[in-house]
């Protein structure tokens, strides 16, 4: 059985130009991701080795460069190709991603997508 591990980074927040309208593209937008990477930490546990788990550091460098590197109009496009890279790039099963958008509509704090995608899901 596979066990329940997971890796999490939360509020991950980053500048990068997303929106539909004319005046979003541009501009750069805040955007705030949280990550839940599904992994077996047993085995970094056991020796303390970075080498065998999930490295923060690098899954949050991703994230933002590839957010960074073009203009996406979609925040659900965005989110599928960032969990597709996560699935490609890094040793888990399954992504659970929320990425938010703070102050799009006046009278909410964020607007947002929850995609949650295992590895043989992965299209983008």
């Amino acid at each position: 059985m596979q066990p329940a591990d997971s890796v999490l980074i939360e509020n991950l927040s980053f500048l990068a130009s997303i929106g539909v309208f004319e005046w979003e593209k541009q501009v750069q937008q805040k955007l705030e991701v949280d990550l839940e990477l599904s992994t077996d930490i047993r085995p970094a546990a056991a020796c303390d080795d970075l080498n065998f788990t999930l490295n923060y550091a690098a899954i949050s460098e991703q994230v933002v460069q590839l957010a960074q590197a073009q203009h996406h109009n979609l925040i659900e496009t965005l989110a599928e190709k960032l969990a597709a890279m996560l699935l490609e790039n890094f040793n888990t099963q399954q992504v659970k991603l929320t990425l938010r958008k703070p102050n799009a509509v006046p009278a909410a704090s964020s607007v947002g997508v929850k995609i949650i995608r295992q590895r043989k899901e992965a299209r983008l």
